[in-house]
């Protein structure tokens, strides 16, 4: 089902949960694995358990606070006598992963009138153009018009690279030089999709370091000058994560949530990577909803993000 901004919206996608699984295959066999290993043959649950369970779910990037929890409830349930035997450990592990990612996970905003207007940010690699050319697919994909604006006027060959995903995925960019005022590219671009009536505008913004104040003062200007073209926008603001990264993933997103507003993740790379438990830690220690998960290069390969998929994958 897609995530539409303008409401529900059919789109079947029957390979979905397979499509998943593939994409997450590293970090499911490397923690049903771990707790194999951990379970495997003990029904005992004591403290040698307890320690191996919790060093198999932190490298698994699921978060320390989380694993705490988790070790905890453990702990409680066997000094209640509500769980005498090892092998149920994986059941209450799957219970409380779902009840962290249902907790964060909130509806899409939902947009009256076109166009609505999404920010993309986060760092230079994390795989925001391709997300970008990804996400306007997925738009298209729901009968939806699409406009990119080029509002990365900082980097070198960042208008070009979007420009190469509007060609493949036959979507029109606004631009302008490099150099050019980030915020007048906003400008322009909502006028022009505001005057042809379009659905969605994509905004890219400079991959910026979350250290560098200037450039996280810049993109609070992009978000004032859209709201006054267009009341309420940007309806969504996604930072683009790389799954790879990890904890190190977190202190990004807190630093972008402070300066741009961040109502939802997209975590890339998947496929490439043993720690998607970060999805879990960004969910707990930041309360974002996860909208989007990237698992490889092509074009359709982003998918839409739902907690309980999400865990079924990791463990069935």
């Amino acid at each position: 089902m897609f995530k539409s901004l303008f409401g529900s919206s059919s789109g079947d996608e029957p390979s979905l949960l397979e499509r998943l699984k593939s994409g997450i295959e590293k970090t499911r066999a490397g923690l049903a694995e771990k707790l194999e290993d951990v379970v495997s043959g003990k029904k005992e649950i004591n403290a040698d358990l307890l320690e191996e369970l919790e060093y198999g779910l932190i490298t698994a990037d699921i978060g320390v606070k989380t694993v705490a929890e988790i070790l905890e409830t453990i702990r409680q349930r066997v000094d209640r006598k509500l769980v005498n035997d090892s092998t149920e450990i994986k059941g209450l592990i799957r219970e409380h992963l779902l009840e962290v990612l249902e907790a964060s996970d909130r509806p899409v905003p939902r947009v009256a009138e076109p166009p609505a207007v999404v920010f993309v940010v986060g760092v230079n690699g994390a795989g925001k153009t391709t997300t970008i050319g990804k996400l306007a697919q997925r738009y298209k994909d729901e009968g939806r018009t699409v406009l990119l604006c080029a509002a990365d006027t900082f980097r070198a060959a960042a208008i070009e690279q979007l420009e190469v995903w509007g060609t493949r995925t036959n979507t029109e960019i606004i631009r302008q030089n490099q150099g050019a005022d980030p915020s007048a590219v906003v400008f322009d671009a909502l006028q022009s999709a505001k005057a042809r009536k379009v659905d969605y505008v994509i905004v890219d913004t400079a991959g910026r370091l979350h250290t560098k104040d200037n450039l996280m003062l810049e993109l609070e200007k992009m978000r004032r000058t859209a709201a006054r073209v267009i009341p309420d926008a940007p309806h969504e603001v996604l930072l683009v994560l790389d799954a790879v990264t990890g904890q190190n993933g977190l202190e990004q997103a807190r630093k972008f949530t402070q300066a741009s507003g961040v109502t939802g993740i997209v975590l890339t790379k998947l496929d490439g990577t043993a720690k998607g438990g970060i999805a879990i830690a960004i969910a707990r220690e930041l309360n974002l909803p996860i909208r989007y998960i990237g698992v490889g290069e092509q074009v359709g390969d982003l998918l839409p993000f739902e907690p309980v998929n999400y865990v079924s994958s990791l463990f069935d």
